[in-house]
């Protein structure tokens, strides 16, 4: 059975960092396309960041520059490190996993439950 746990998440200052986490189970990490998502409240999820079984990254304009998408195949783990943050990056973050290499949500199979990320100004 295929599932994703984030863990990371919590409340931050602008500009400061943080580090999500995502542990995946029932398959491995190498073998598909993984990605970073967020929604927040009263708003549609956003594709952020998407990394390919080979290491390809692609990012939406919104968080280009910073934040980075890695993963860690011995870990079987997806990670996002954010730095600069804004008060416009308050959202619930998920991790999510599928088949096609996009930031397009519809095209993910898997994902976790989300972990909340506050930043304040």
């Amino acid at each position: 059975q295929v599932q994703l746990m984030e863990s990371g998440g919590g409340s931050v200052q602008a500009g400061g960092p943080l580090r999500l986490s995502c542990a995946a189970s029932g398959y491995a990490v190498s073998s598909v396309y993984m990605g970073w998502f967020r929604q927040a409240p009263g708003k549609e999820r956003e594709g952020i960041a998407s990394i390919d079984r080979f290491g390809t990254t692609l990012y939406a304009d919104s968080v280009k520059g910073r934040f980075t998408i890695s993963k860690d195949n011995a870990k079987n783990g997806l990670y996002l490190e954010m730095s600069s943050l804004k008060p416009e990056d308050t959202a619930m973050y998920y991790c999510a996993a599928g088949y096609i290499f996009t930031l397009r949500s519809p095209d993910y199979n898997y994902w976790g439950q989300g972990t909340q990320v506050t930043v304040s100004s």
